[in-house]
């Protein structure tokens, strides 16, 4: 009898990506079984499920409930894919080793001779080990308490691949990095497990350093793409992995649009909501929303500092999040640290329009600077923050929308212009 009831068992799964992912890789249900510690046992033996991936934190609490274990499991310790036999029993593998493996190969640095940094000795940590020792590189692991840890880091500076395992930076804590990589001069690569946010701080220090990363997406997409064919008993073309990646990130990365103040990037930013399906944040609406006042009232009563700091926190909660269409405020650009909050889910949008269209209404700065000294001042941010620059020359905002999803289609599939 052919298999058809599958899923994912883990303790937090409510931002998963995998639904999505088994989503286009068979015809088939993928529920999502949160189970706690004290229920996992009766549900492994008893549950109602023909295949089961497993995550966090049971990958080795449902070791001991397999009859029998793939080599990779057993050399890992952990099992990540569950089958269950025409007997009843379970059959245990770990597919994650082979979607390290793709990751690896996806980055596009050797490991071979290469000393590699592990952060993290937990469970996903033994997959990584496993699959740099099998391709010749020299691993250390790095922990908290271990005798290689985040103390003494000084005696691996000549580290020159880092993979990182630990969720620091992984949603909804983001802003965190588990190490600073100017401490590593000869690092030729960075790849870290978290892939959501998209890009985690420790990536983006490595984009910024021209260091080879990769974040964990693509292992996701590649051990989901072998556990399914566990499940369906078939092979599926591995362009499928790139093919999935790439539907993924376009439905969770969230598109923000910035640019001066009138642009028209609230307006534009509806319609693109509405098109794509997708909730509309207005930052600035959300500001008042705290503040309990409009924005040229908080202006006066409490300053501009004031208001930029609230404008960071919330753009920074606002942003974390997935799949959503975000209008910034004209200034977002003059605090350096917005660049990150953005960047880390976000392709970000700069709606260009001539100065000599913009109102001034209600728009505090504006008034008090002079729209085209303002322009001179901030458009070279623009440019230099934004993923992808769509002119908004014409009056109906449908037609900017249009444009947006245009150059958005070209960006995801590598048609990338400003």
């Amino acid at each position: 009898m052919a298999r058809t009831r599958f899923g994912l068992l883990g303790a937090h799964l409510t931002h998963s990506y995998s639904p999505m992912i088994h989503e286009y890789l068979g015809d088939y249900a993928y529920p999502l079984y949160e189970k706690a510690p004290e229920a996992v046992a009766d549900f492994v033996q008893n549950g109602p499920f023909d295949g089961l991936n497993v995550t966090i934190p049971y990958k080795k609490t449902v070791l001991p409930f397999c009859t029998r274990v793939s080599d990779a499991a057993q050399a890992i310790g952990s099992v990540n894919t569950l089958l269950r036999m025409p007997d009843g029993s379970l059959f245990g593998d770990n597919t994650d080793f082979y979607g390290f493996s793709r990751m690896v190969a996806s980055c596009g640095v050797c490991p071979k001779g290469k000393k590699a940094l592990v952060l993290g000795s937990g469970g996903a940590s033994l997959t990584v080990q496993a699959v740099l020792g099998r391709l010749g590189a020299q691993v250390v692991v790095i922990s908290r308490s271990g005798p290689d840890n985040y103390q003494n880091l000084a005696r691996h500076r000549d580290a020159q691949m880092i993979v990182n395992t630990t969720p620091v930076g992984m949603y909804p804590q983001v802003g965190a990095s588990p190490v600073d990589l100017r401490q590593f001069p000869d690092c030729q690569a960075v790849l870290d497990l978290i892939y959501n946010p998209a890009w985690t701080d420790l990536l983006l220090q490595a984009r910024a350093l021209g260091i080879a990363c990769e974040n964990g997406l693509t292992m996701l997409v590649a051990q989901a793409k072998r556990a399914a064919e566990l499940f369906l008993e078939k092979e599926i073309d591995d362009g499928a992995i790139s093919d999935i990646g790439a539907q993924v990130r376009r439905r969770s990365m969230n598109l923000a649009l910035i640019g001066m103040p009138g642009c028209g990037k609230s307006t534009v930013g509806r319609a693109l909501a509405q098109r794509m399906g997708r909730e509309f944040v207005d930052l600035d609406a959300a500001i008042e929303a705290t503040a309990g006042m409009p924005i040229p009232e908080l202006f006066k009563l409490r300053g501009e500092e004031a208001f930029r700091r609230l404008e960071h926190q919330t753009l920074v909660e606002t942003a974390k999040k997935s799949g959503l269409v975000i209008a910034t405020g004209g200034g977002v650009v003059t605090r350096p640290q917005n660049r990150a909050a953005l960047a880390r889910n976000s392709v970000t949008v700069y709606l260009r329009r001539d100065p000599a269209l913009l109102p001034t209404d209600g728009r505090p700065v504006s008034q008090r600077d002079g729209v085209l000294a303002l322009y001179q001042a901030r458009a070279p941010l623009y440019e230099s923050w934004c993923d992808l620059a769509v002119e908004n020359c014409a009056d109906s905002p449908e037609q900017a929308a249009q444009a947006v999803l245009s150059g958005w289609s070209d960006y995801f599939a590598g048609r990338r212009k400003k």
